[in-house]
């Protein structure tokens, strides 16, 4: 087996000079799995999602899969699984009936809150993960990079991003004194768009997994994530789509869409966000 001249060409698998690269892979011009040999002749495997998840600065390695309070990855777990539950809870017939509008889009709103903290979290995970398979090398606290070589920035910013425009389309729907016009402009559009960076996210981090932009991995406990979560974004979108208001009317396409969209997609979210805390127990690639 030959040296990979890709191997070396990102710096995010770029090894120091003790290990040599002998073969990586990934979706397009991303990098998303190498192998390396080091100088006893072992061979190494890094993968980009495994490695981040259980090599992050940010993670002790201490606790439990329901318990780890010092790890960000379960905190990242957690807040996603909450604001998850506000959003199934808002868009639940029977909860809607027991609460005023006002109340119901109060819930919407504090969920997008939890979504936005999870997102950050979990861009601060990947930003900070080590960038070095063959040794450990300690690094300062980074809050924001520039790194568009990585595949999982990508995913991570882009989510973050549309958790963003989550903030400002369930705020905005607070103003119940909008009219239809503005409901659309301030209330749908940022909707949609943070539907579309959901699904672009999600689609990233399903194919970062796969290695490859199409695979089927259903024992792996990482791909049933990203698939969950590419189902949830998927979901998302039909609601945001069946949420347009029409002028003419001034009702949605379809409120029972809007509705069910939103509570499937939360509900795959949610069971994605739980999967996360066993997952960072993992001890193997699998």
């Amino acid at each position: 087996m030959g040296v990979d001249e890709n191997c070396e060409t990102k710096p995010y698998v770029k090894s120091p000079k003790s290990c040599t690269c002998k073969t990586s892979e990934g979706p397009g011009p991303f990098r998303t799995q190498a192998t390396y040999k080091n100088p006893e002749g072992r061979t190494l495997t890094w993968n980009s999602r495994y490695y981040r998840k259980h090599k992050s600065n940010l993670d002790t390695n201490i606790g439990s899969i329901w318990w780890a309070p010092s790890a960000v990855s379960w905190w990242i777990g957690i807040l996603f699984a909450i604001g998850a539950t506000c959003f199934a809870l808002g868009s639940f017939p029977i909860y809607i009936k027991m609460v005023s509008t006002i109340a119901d889009y109060e819930t919407y709103f504090i969920g997008s809150i939890f979504f936005t903290t999870a997102a950050y979290l979990q861009y601060l995970e990947t930003i900070n993960a080590p960038i070095h398979l063959c040794k450990h090398i300690i690094q300062e606290l980074r809050f924001l990079t520039w790194e568009p070589h990585r595949i999982d920035w990508w995913s991570t910013l882009i989510q973050f991003s549309g958790t963003l425009f989550f903030n400002i389309s369930t705020l905005a729907a607070l103003a119940s004194f909008l009219l239809i016009s503005k409901i659309n402009y301030l209330v749908w559009s940022p909707d949609v768009y943070g539907s579309i960076c959901f699904l672009t996210a999600s689609y990233l981090a399903w194919i970062e997994v796969g290695n490859g932009f199409w695979t089927l991995k259903p024992s792996n406990i990482s791909w049933r994530i990203v698939a969950l979560n590419l189902i949830g974004s998927t979901s998302f979108g039909v609601s945001a789509i069946a949420s347009y208001v029409s002028p003419s009317t001034g009702l949605p396409i379809s409120l029972t869409l809007t509705n069910l969209g939103t509570f499937i997609g939360a509900a795959c979210f949610f069971l994605g966000a739980v999967l996360l805390l066993p997952e960072r127990m993992m001890k193997n690639i699998n």
